[in-house]
């Protein structure tokens, strides 16, 4: 499990299905099964609260979750300050879903370093895959983040649910959509127009 604290009321975690024991919850059930999610909440904000002093008491809570790969889980968890009048935690979860067979994507980057790791993590692997995973690939900045669009991705590859699964764990995928990507255009800044991802390999690793 990897836990990493996004801003004083944000963190991201990463977990392998095979570390929930026999608890047996996945992406697709894990909106069902009520007791065994809210056990498995409860390590996991024990743990943040310990290692990257996430405390949540008293706190509502919004728990999102994704899967870019059957054994790899998802969560990001965002407290909020209760009313006056609230006293115990209330665990909101929202699954979001995430296209893996679309030819488009996007993923979000809290800040460039975190697009700068990413580079640094997928680098080896980028360089022995003969076949580009996709045929454009540019980065824009638009209200502090940074965003990795990605068009004409050869859904096929069999090494895309490993490029997915990386790509994860520095950054947050979100659904394309056109609307998101006209408003990016208009409002946002290009950072790199082309090869996005071999150029932040090349001058920023």
């Amino acid at each position: 499990m990897k836990i990493e604290k996004l801003t004083e009321n944000k963190i991201r975690v990463v977990i392998h299905t095979d570390e929930l024991g026999e608890s047996n919850i996945s992406i697709h059930n894990i909106m069902t099964k009520a007791i065994e999610t809210q056990e498995i909440f409860a390590n996991i904000l024990k743990k943040a609260e310990k290692e990257v002093n996430f405390c949540t008491d008293g706190c509502k809570l919004l728990i999102e979750a994704f899967s870019s790969l059957e054994d790899v889980l998802v969560f990001t968890i965002t407290k909020y300050l209760p009313d006056n009048n609230t006293k115990k935690k209330k665990l909101i979860a929202k699954r979001k879903s995430f296209d893996k067979s679309s030819s488009l994507a996007v993923c979000q980057f809290e800040n460039f370093d975190c697009f700068c790791e990413f580079c640094n993590a997928i680098s080896t692997f980028h360089k022995e895959n003969t076949v580009k995973l996709a045929k454009n690939v540019a980065l824009y900045s638009w209200k502090d983040s940074y965003y990795l669009i990605l068009r004409n991705i050869h859904t096929q590859n069999k090494n895309l649910n490993l490029f997915y699964s990386t790509l994860s764990e520095f950054g947050k995928l979100l659904s394309y959509s056109e609307h998101f990507e006209t408003k990016l255009l208009e409002h946002g800044k290009v950072v790199i127009k082309k090869n996005a991802i071999d150029v932040g390999i090349q001058f920023f690793c």
